[in-house]
């Protein structure tokens, strides 16, 4: 039962995944009476069962899971880094190995909800990247396990649409299965994602999110809640206008989700994610009315045009000078001038291979070791350099080489591997401040360093945390890309 999904990608089918909201906001029973209600759908071949979804708490997904499958519905278990180490996150897999659950949708998660930006960030041990490592490397050792990970083409500036492309290469290098997207309404940038890949000659299937936007929730994704999904102010006003309708504009609501089923259909997606209800009927009518629609899929295609005005397209021609939103929105200049200066040092003084500089520096940092005192010394000037530079949080894993000089120790969910999906028009989700991982595209885009973004960077050490980076770095301790 639980390789379900799996074999019916492999198979080249069009499948139908549903996304059940395990939230504390709805009964569990009455999240397991709807699994017992989609089972009975044979185009639905699994429910996607949410775990932190917004960054609330909801139901345990592994006893939804396993309650959802005793009812003969496949299922497929969010797992997100949410309040978790990678102790923990290895224990839940092995937990979901022991039960038979194959299938894991392997995410960051959503900040928590009612944390105080001004207070430090709870810390993300891992991230999207780093756990579908972490998943593959349980895989290659005995536990089957099938991967599902997040991509958001509905991005409108170009570091963010960009980076989340780059990101999924990580992804995919890492061992994911299957790709889904975010939620959007935009068939140009479904038609981005699939060229994308296409060129990339990556051939991971991706299932397209089939949102039934309601009047409230498309009030809440316009304001930019939860983080990641997003709403144009033409689509807001005209799910607002169809919920003036006699039926509430249930009708428009669910002919727009099958418009969007026919539309990946044409474009080639391996399936579609559908959320938004958990309405077994309408399921069933949004599958066979998006079957019938599909010979229609390239004027529906035209019809599913709710992007950003002036918004960034990756194969396309900005619309007016400066790019509109596809403008930067990063208050970091392109090249500052201190990574220019590394940037030549390094060159000039090459540490990274086997050189006499380095072995002369590694006996010196060596010596520094055996000697406490001086080591604290060496890390507190570390400090004093790095962190106005830098902002430096001392976490003894420095990787500020591989990021043009931004350290992602500033992210408030410590990313290490790119933007998370809730990045929006440059801004981070969190903190009212410019995503920190739009200077770092920028930069990279100014060197002609964009393809050195893909590289894997990997957890770091918290054992090393307060200790000196370039203590670590030279006696080869620390955590970083190539180790």
């Amino acid at each position: 039962m639980s390789d379900a999904l799996a074999a019916a990608l492999r198979a080249g089918r069009f499948v139908h995944v549903v996304e059940l909201v395990a939230s504390r906001l709805r009964r569990e029973a009455q999240v397991l009476d709807v699994a017992g209600r989609l089972a009975g759908l044979p185009e639905v071949v699994a429910g996607s069962i949410t775990s932190y979804a917004g960054g609330a708490i909801g139901h345990d997904p592994i006893r939804v899971g396993t309650a959802a499958r005793a009812r003969g519905l496949t299922p497929n278990i969010h797992l997100t880094c949410v309040s978790q180490d990678r102790r923990g996150l290895r224990k839940t897999l092995e937990d979901l190995h022991a039960l038979g659950i194959e299938n894991v949708f392997a995410l960051s998660g959503d900040y928590p909800q009612g944390s105080d930006p001004g207070q430090p960030p709870p810390v993300f041990d891992l991230e999207s990247v780093q756990l579908v490592r972490m998943i593959a490397d349980m895989r290659r050792a005995g536990m089957p396990f099938h991967i599902s990970v997040a991509v958001s083409p509905f991005k409108y500036v170009e570091a963010d649409c960009v980076y989340q492309y780059l990101k999924l290469e990580k992804k995919i290098a890492a061992g994911a299965d299957l790709a889904i997207t975010q939620v959007g309404w935009d068939a140009r940038k479904l038609r981005e994602l699939t060229r994308y890949l296409d060129q990339r000659g990556l051939r991971t299937p991706v299932l397209g999110n089939v949102y039934v936007l309601g009047k409230r929730p498309a009030e809440r994704m316009a304001g930019g809640q939860p983080p990641g999904c997003w709403v144009s102010p033409a689509l807001l006003a005209a799910v607002r206008e169809e919920s003036a309708a006699r039926d509430g504009g249930r009708r428009a609501r669910l002919e727009r989700a099958a418009r969007t089923v026919a539309v990946l259909r044409g474009l080639g997606y391996a399936g579609a994610y559908i959320g938004g209800t958990h309405d077994a009927e309408e399921v069933g009518w949004i599958i066979r009315r998006g079957a019938e629609l599909a010979p229609q899929w390239e004027e529906l295609a035209a019809e599913l045009s709710y992007g950003a005005p002036d918004g960034f397209y990756l194969y396309e021609a900005p619309r007016r000078p400066g790019g509109g939103a596809a403008a930067s929105s990063s208050t970091t200049s392109a090249h500052p001038f201190v990574p220019r200066i590394l940037d030549t040092l390094g060159r000039l003084f090459p540490v990274r291979r086997d050189t006499a500089l380095r072995r002369m520096l590694t006996r010196f940092f060596a010596w520094a070791d055996r000697r406490p005192p001086v080591a604290r010394a060496l890390e507190r000037a570390e400090l004093l350099v790095k962190k106005p530079l830098f902002g430096c949080q001392a976490c003894g894993n420095c990787v500020l080489g591989d990021l043009e000089y931004v350290c992602p120790q500033t992210c408030p969910k410590q990313m290490r591997n790119g933007p998370c999906g809730g990045a929006s028009l440059g801004r981070c989700e969190v903190l009212d401040r410019p995503c920190i991982w739009v200077g770092v595209y920028e930069r990279a885009r100014a060197t002609g360093r964009v393809d050195d973004l893909r590289g894997y960077i990997p957890p770091p050490d918290r054992s090393l945390q307060g200790t000196s980076s370039w203590i670590n770095y030279f006696l080869e301790r620390d955590s970083r890309p190539g180790r």
